[in-house]
Parts: C-alpha cells; sequence; structure tokens
C-alpha cells in the first residue's frame, strides 16, 4: 500500500524526495525520486502564501528537473529492456527449435528401438521353431542310426535278403539310404539356419546396445534442453516484468512531471499576481500618502482601505468530511506504519466527502501516494486536504460551501480498503483535525 507523508510542510535541501526502492536490472536496487511531497508542499504553500510563489516555484521547477532527468534515465533503461526482450525471445525460439529436434529425434531412436527389439523377439521366435525341429530330426535321424546299429554292419545286405522279392528288397535299400541322406541334410541346413539365426542376433543385439545407447544420449540431451528452457523462459519474464515496472514507472513519472508543470505555472502566475498586488499597493500607500500630506493641518484623514479576508475557521466549528469509523487518529499509526499528520475515516465506497468549510479548490488531480486528491484554501492560511478518493466532483478554481460534495470515498493511490485521509493545516502546518471539526 502506498502510504501518507506525515511531513507535508518540510522543505529541505532537497525538496520532496521521497527514495523507494524497485528492482533494476541484474537485482541491483534503483533509486528512484518522488515529486509528490514537493508538489502538496508547493500546493499548500503557493495557496496559504502567496509572496513565497516565487520561491516555491525554483523549488518546483528544480524537482521538474530532476523528474525530467530520472525519466530519460528510465526511459533509456526501458529501451535497453527491450532490446534484452528482443534477444530473450530470438533465445526462446531457438531453444524451442532445438528442444523440438531433439524431442523428435527421441521419438524417432525410441521407435527404432522398438522395431528392432521387434524383430529379435521374432527371430528368437524362429531360432526357438528351429531348435524344436532340429530336435525331431535328430531323434529321427537317431532311430535311423539305431536301426541300423541293431542290423550290424552289413544292414543293406541284412535289408536286400529280408525281402522276399528282389524289386521290394531295392527299393527299401534306396529308401533306407534316401532317409539317411534326407536326415543328414536337414540337419545340416537347420544347423545352417540357428547359426545364420545368432548371427542376426548377434548383430540386432549389437543395433539395439548402439540405439540404448543413443537413447540415453538424447534423453541427457532432451533434459537438458528443458531446464535451458525453463531458464531462458525464467529470465524473460523477469525481464519481461521489469520491462512492466519501467513502464508503469515512466507512466507515473510523467504524471508527476505533468502536475509539476501546471503547478509551476500556476506558481508562476501567483508570483505575478502577488507582485502586482504588491506594486498596486505601494501605489495605493503613495496615493494615500500623498493625500495625508495635502490636507494636514485641518483637513479629515482618508483612512486606508483594508483588504476583506475570510473568517478563520472556529474551533470546533468544522463540520465532518465524511461518516466513517476514524481508523487512524492524528499523531497515530496509519496502516502502513507511519505516523498521521491527519485522521483516517473508514467509509463505504463512492459515499460523499463534503467540505469542510467555505473556501477554493486549488488542486484537483491524481497524485502519486495520495491517489485522487482534492484540496481547499478556505482563507487566513487555512487549507484541508481530501485525499484517496473515488472521484473528483470539483476543480481547481471552484468556489465550495460548506457541505457541499467535493468528492467520493475510494481507495485510489494504492490504499487498501475504502477510506478518506484528511488533513488541516495552519500556515502550511499540520494541526490536529479534531479539535477544529464539531464534536460526533
Amino acid at each position: 500500500m502506498v502510504g501518507y507523508n506525515p511531513h507535508l510542510s518540510e522543505v529541505t535541501g532537497s525538496p520532496g524526495v521521497v527514495e523507494h526502492r524497485s528492482q533494476a536490472r541484474q537485482g541491483r536496487p534503483m533509486r528512484v525520486r518522488h515529486g509528490w511531497r514537493v508538489l502538496v508542499c508547493a500546493v499548500l504553500a503557493a495557496a496559504s502564501c502567496a509572496p513565497l510563489a516565487a520561491q516555491d516555484a525554483a523549488k518546483t521547477e528544480r524537482e521538474l528537473r530532476k523528474i525530467r532527468a530520472e525519466l530519460r534515465e528510465i526511459g533509456q533503461e526501458r529501451r535497453k529492456l527491450e532490446g534484452q526482450r528482443g534477444e530473450a525471445a530470438v533465445g526462446l525460439r531457438r531453444i524451442d527449435e532445438r528442444l523440438g529436434r531433439s524431442s523428435r529425434e527421441l521419438a524417432e531412436t525410441e521407435a527404432a528401438l522398438q522395431r528392432e527389439r521387434q524383430a529379435l523377439a521374432e527371430l528368437q521366435a524362429q531360432r526357438t521353431a528351429m531348435g524344436r525341429d532340429l530336435d525331431v530330426r535328430r531323434q529321427r535321424l537317431g532311430a535311423l542310426l539305431r536301426g541300423s546299429y541293431a542290423l550290424g554292419n552289413h544292414a543293406p545286405l541284412k535289408l536286400l535278403l529280408a525281402q522276399d522279392r528282389v524289386g521290394d528288397a531295392q527299393r527299401a535299400l534306396a529308401y533306407y539310404r534316401y532317409a539317411q541322406r534326407d536326415h543328414a541334410r536337414q540337419i545340416e541346413e537347420i544347423g545352417q539356419g540357428l547359426r545364420a539365426l545368432e548371427t542376426t542376433e548377434a548383430e540386432i543385439a549389437a543395433r539395439t546396445a548402439t540405439l540404448v545407447a543413443l537413447q540415453e544420449q538424447q534423453k541427457q540431451r532432451t533434459t537438458s534442453l528443458a531446464r535451458d528452457r525453463r531458464e531462458r523462459a525464467s529470465a524473460a519474464r523477469q525481464i519481461e516484468q521489469q520491462y512492466a515496472d519501467r513502464q508503469e514507472r515512466e507512466k507515473a513519472l510523467g504524471q508527476d512531471a505533468r502536475s509539476l508543470e501546471r503547478l509551476l505555472a500556476n506558481l508562476r502566475a501567483a508570483a505575478r499576481r502577488a507582485e502586482a498586488e504588491r506594486k498596486a499597493a505601494e501605489q495605493r500607500a503613495a496615493r494615500e500618502a500623498a493625500a495625508q500630506q495635502g490636507t494636514r493641518g485641518g483637513g479629515t484623514k482618508t483612512p486606508p482601505r483594508v483588504a476583506a479576508s475570510a473568517p478563520a475557521p472556529k474551533v470546533g466549528g468544522l463540520g465532518w468530511p465524511a461518516s466513517g469509523d476514524l481508523l487512524a487518529r492524528y499523531g497515530g499509526k496509519l496502516p502502513d506504519g507511519r505516523t498521521s499528520s491527519g485522521v483516517l475515516i473508514g467509509a463505504s465506497a463512492g459515499a460523499p466527502v463534503t467540505a469542510v468549510a467555505d473556501g477554493t479548490v486549488v488542486f484537483s488531480e491524481w497524485m502519486t501516494g495520495y491517489g485522487l486528491i482534492l484540496i481547499i484554501d478556505h482563507g487566513n492560511g487555512y487549507m484541508s486536504l481530501y485525499a484517496h478518493n473515488e472521484s473528483l466532483l470539483r476543480d481547481a478554481g471552484d468556489r465550495v460551501k460548506r457541505g457541499d460534495a467535493v468528492a467520493r470515498v475510494g481507495s485510489s493511490g494504492g490504499h487498501g480498503r475504502p477510506a478518506l485521509y484528511f488533513e488541516l493545516r495552519r500556515n502550511g502546518q499540520p494541526v490536529d483535525p479534531t479539535t477544529w471539526l464539531q464534536r460526533r
């Protein structure tokens, strides 16, 4: 929450300077100057004491130069951040492209690895089937060999003699020999197939191992790129936030500069009016002195004119500016922990804010630290200040009567809840408003 300034009348060698810290480039704190203190001080001083307007104009002009210098500095920082934003965007685009390629390559490697594993599984299934077939062939060949062994060394002759007819005997012998050769051939083919399967399995296993290693490398690269991407995105968000902060600060400083420019014009006009009034008063005094000199010795003296002035407010005679609970008294603690130079009145948003006495509105616009603020000059050095309004109903120069609605309660300027901050000043110095306001 933007707080209140408990020392609005304080003018030092660096008038109206309030230091705030905001995050600057590379995490370094940046000293930021605000012109709202000198702005309020100058308004109060100029309205309550016109002869000091020229001096206040000089102070305001110095503060305006400071704000313009800071505006240039903030503008340079913002333009530099614009370049960094562009570089960050390009960097993010490049790493997004690299991350996309890496993710695609990883997906392709995983698909290839899946195909190799499937092929290896199929080869292993073929090898198992061929192994079973080889076992069957071996069993059959073994049976033939055992039969041949049972017949002895003259198995072919015994087969011939065992047949009744010569043709049958020849056929039996041919079949016997064919069966032996065929079983031997099948066993050889199965053996060759198994050896080929083993070679293919070894090749697939080697390719699988290579793909597994490649997959691991790609996973590591993708993880590294994703981490780099998160870091770059975080840095880009920080740059974006810094850029937004500079834009917001530049906008606020621009508003302060415009307010100070308007105030400076008013102060210079007030100085000119004060000088004109001083010269006119001197001329009137000279004329009256001449007239008195001419009538000396018996003539009637003409009393000098006395400028009419507004009656001073009476203690306990001012009306309250808003209805509501008293959240902070004069000299007490405000919600932000600062000492109050006025009173804080809690009220509903949009509730009317009324003038505590007759007077002229001398300031009515938004100001850093106060939000929408209105200041009324009641004459004889008395002024009242109404801050954090939702809206302002009167403009500078308007005449108001006691009880006239001049604003509506709000929370502008960063205040947390709807409330009216009210100050009463005499000759530029804050006074306890509760001693001047009617008892509630």
